[in-house]
């Protein structure tokens, strides 16, 4: 008997962007009429792929395109890569929530998927019922749920609120109780998609023992997603990076994680001053971007040291509303080191035209490294005008000593200096 659990082969997702489906009534003839002459489908030849860094001439796009891989039985598979990469695509196709352009997925065992916050949720059931409610949709029996009950409500911490509809849970809570159903009942695959960024650390710690105990000692299949790379490291036992829809590498975790951070790092704009005319700006209707500057508050070069100042002008078409600007860093390993907002309009009382913006990150807070910025601008704080995860990046440099490394674990450099006090003995 084979030991593979997953097979992919040449899978790729084509979408229509901005409408549902296919389109038009003509598109489905096409397609019809293709299909019963035994032709290609026509739409298969068009399309770009789905690199959201530049402006694209088609309107349809492959989310995914030539998806070749296999799983084994018992392995852990990391699934890593930027924001559209393909990730959650790949993942709702494996779990049958949505169906492939092209390609097939072989399956060998039943599969319990948790995609995102209450997934499979009926929100006016209570916990209890809507426990029962997933293991039937696995094929479960009642009397296999019931004797599993009592260890998912444990291991969710939701005993209290298990007789409460679902609908007043908290998203903290539904992940809990989502993520112990699919873990206890016990599917021969399970696929986690970034489920470890919405509970504490409690329950990342104990999410994390779980599904290691599911593959090592339960000898079942994990695919999981996330941004984190140290729990892709911690927990898989290989990993693959998508970019633009694709495969680019497939290795073991260590290694897949290096190669992301190094294709990231590679990719960066290291410019740290940028400035455009109005026509060509970037943003929308509502939001260009005039210039940008990263640079040293102290000296001519960004290191630990010097402090980093933030400068940006942007023109704002919208008035009347309660304007905010967001500030984010992230890591090459795609973790947030800052999201600091401000708000600049009040009462409302924005007006239409250019806004000069100055953040100040002090000395002495971020390690050596290269970073990436990004700009969020919002109405209320609430709703985005428009945002950009990676919009410029920059480099701080090092200060430690020759016979040290260049850098040295860890995001934040705090200057810590410590009192020493000491008393001679003997």
């Amino acid at each position: 008997m084979s030991d593979i659990a997953i097979k992919v082969e040449n899978l790729s997702k084509q979408y229509r962007l901005g409408v549902v489906g296919t389109g038009t009534i003509s598109h489905d003839l096409n397609r019809w009429w293709a299909r019963i002459r035994g032709k290609e489908d026509p739409f298969l030849k068009i399309g770009e792929t789905n690199d959201r860094s530049k402006a694209g001439n088609s309107d349809y796009v492959w989310s995914l395109k030539d998806i070749n891989f296999e799983v084994r039985q018992g392995e852990v598979l990391g699934i890593i890569g930027k924001n559209g990469a393909g990730k959650s695509t790949l993942l709702k196709i494996l779990s049958k929530v949505t169906g492939p352009t092209t390609g097939k997925i072989t399956a060998f065992g039943r599969i319990g998927a948790l995609l995102e916050v209450g997934t499979g949720f009926h929100p006016e059931l209570t916990g209890r019922e809507n426990i029962f409610l997933n293991g039937a949709i696995l094929g479960m029996t009642k009397a296999e749920i019931k004797s599993k009950l009592d260890e998912i409500v444990d291991f969710s911490g939701c005993a209290r609120y298990v007789d409460t509809p679902v609908k007043r849970y908290s998203s903290g809570m539904k992940v809990r109780l989502a993520f112990a159903v699919a873990a206890f009942l016990e599917p021969e695959i399970l696929i986690v998609d970034e489920v470890l960024a919405v509970g504490d650390a409690e329950f990342q710690k104990k999410a994390i023992g779980k599904m290691q105990d599911v593959s090592k000692g339960e000898g079942r299949t994990v695919l999981f997603v996330s941004h984190n790379m140290e729990s892709v490291k911690k927990l898989c036992t290989r990993a693959i990076v998508l970019e633009n829809g694709q495969v680019k590498f497939d290795s073991d975790a260590n290694s897949a994680v290096n190669f992301y951070a190094n294709a990231q790092k590679l990719k960066l704009n290291l410019h740290s001053n940028s400035v455009w005319n109005f026509e060509d700006a970037p943003g929308n209707e509502n939001i260009k971007i005039l210039n940008i500057n990263v640079s040293p508050i102290n000296g001519d070069v960004l290191s630990i040291s010097s402090g980093i100042k933030i400068e940006y002008s942007f023109y704002n078409r919208k008035e009347d509303i309660n304007l905010a600007t967001t500030v984010q860093v992230t890591n090459l390993k795609d973790e947030i080191v800052i999201h600091q907002g401000h708000k600049l309009a009040y009462n409302p009382k924005s007006r239409r035209g250019v806004y000069t913006i100055s953040f100040h990150i002090q000395p002495y807070i971020l390690n050596a490294g290269h970073y990436k910025l990004g700009l969020i601008f919002g109405e209320n704080a609430r709703y985005v005008l428009w945002k950009v995860e990676e919009f410029i990046a920059f480099e701080l440099s090092s200060e430690f000593e020759k016979d040290l490394p260049k850098v040295l674990p860890g995001t934040l450099y705090l200057d810590m200096s410590p009192e020493v006090n000491f008393e001679p003995v003997g």
